[in-house]
């Protein structure tokens, strides 16, 4: 009873999908954060009868054949990356990148991870790292005795100080890009490491090589859509129950082969 197998796998596929579902819904406060899809393909099919083989009885070719689906597997899990919209903040050290790229970071490895992140703290020490205290890369370090500090959409980070009106610039914001964003491998914390399928970094300036610019003040929302969400929950649950009546159906025509004397 293959039925019996292929509902199975059905009801493993909409458990998935909701599983990614409820990680979207969960990080709808998450800063940077972008929805992800759960996406299937087909599995094998057995060739009872081969399109195009020919009919043994008069030797004319079969049209179309029996081909008998063997159920539904995982094909991926795809981020959707777009645009959140912007929140301000106030904060000196909030950064929104508005368009494509990532903020480099330094993980305790030595490793680099990219984030979309821009809530950036400062250490006793005038290091500016993320929430998890991972430096940015390059580093910038904010003198003790300055007031504020300014960042400009290039990136450019200017100290102002008592004694002084005009700033001076102490440091360098980078962005990096992907040939294949899709491609990254994310490892929590809102942080991503290179892949094979990514590609090489490309680090440049922002607003320059078709990477987006940086916004002090703000940060970026996670662009999840609670209806679409909703949505794709309610599709996910139909689908669930349809392959567990066929379970019962299937269970259903078993009982009644045992039952014929």
């Amino acid at each position: 009873m293959r039925a019996l197998q292929i509902a199975a796998t059905g009801m493993l596929a909409q458990q998935m999908r909701v599983e990614t579902i409820s990680n979207n819904l969960a990080n709808m406060s998450t800063t940077g954060y972008n929805a992800r899809r759960a996406e299937f393909s087909d599995l094998h099919y057995q060739q009872m009868t081969r399109p195009g083989s020919i009919n043994a009885t008069d030797g004319t070719v079969v049209p179309t054949g029996v081909q008998l689906g063997l159920g539904v597997r995982p094909a991926a899990v795809s981020i959707h990356l777009a645009q959140g919209s912007l929140s301000a903040t106030g904060g000196d050290l909030d950064l929104a990148i508005d368009g494509s790229g990532f903020l480099e970071v330094t993980l305790p490895s030595g490793q680099s991870a990219y984030t979309r992140d821009g809530g950036l703290k400062m250490t006793g020490e005038g290091l500016i790292v993320t929430s998890d205290g991972y430096p940015v890369s390059p580093e910038i370090v904010v003198p003790a005795d300055a007031r504020s500090i300014s960042i400009n959409s290039d990136g450019e980070v200017f100290a102002y100080f008592a004694e002084a009106t005009a700033g001076q610039q102490i440091g360098q914001f980078d962005l990096t890009g992907f040939t294949n964003a899709k491609g990254l491998e994310a490892i929590g914390s809102n942080l991503f490491a290179e892949t094979e399928a990514s590609g090489p970094p490309l680090t440049s300036t922002p607003g320059q090589d078709g990477l987006g610019t940086l916004r002090q003040g703000y940060l970026e929302d996670s662009s999840v859509d609670a209806v679409r969400e909703i949505t794709e929950l309610i599709a996910a649950q139909r689908g669930y129950e349809m392959n567990s009546k066929v379970i019962s159906a299937a269970d259903q025509m078993m009982g009644a082969t045992t039952q014929v004397r």
